[in-house]
């Protein structure tokens, strides 16, 4: 009986650390998404941004991303994947207002992501 209390309580402490890790990992990943963008969208908006700089924040997300398929849903990757691409097409063509409106995007969704996959009660229910 003693024991079966012993190793319940431990698969609980250790789903716990598990969930905690997960949604701070997840946060700082999007975190550092949200920054890079972030800095992006201030280079566009002052028409400072080159095909180099859509292409480093890109890559920042190549790396996030292979991490993050283990935690998040594809299509939430691929959406943000795509927002992305698209404004580092509209920055290569000259297009500033569109990249703005699609790093706009990028930014909220690297913002609201991780709170949709923290534990939650809402997110449990």
């Amino acid at each position: 009986m003693v024991k079966s209390i012993i190793y319940t309580a431990a698969a609980i402490a250790l789903c716990a650390a598990l969930f905690i890790f997960t949604e701070h990992f997840v946060k700082t990943q999007f975190g550092e998404v949200e920054r890079a963008a972030s800095a992006l969208y201030e280079k566009v908006e002052s028409g400072d941004a080159t095909e180099g700089d859509a292409q480093a924040v890109y890559g920042l997300w190549e790396q996030k991303k292979s991490r993050l398929h283990i935690f998040i849903p594809h299509n939430d990757i691929a959406q943000l994947d795509y927002y992305l691409g698209e404004a580092g097409g509209h920055i290569r063509n000259g297009e500033n207002k569109e990249a703005l409106a699609k790093l706009e995007v990028v930014k909220r969704m690297a913002a609201s992501l991780p709170s949709a996959y923290a534990v939650k009660l809402e997110n449990i229910f």
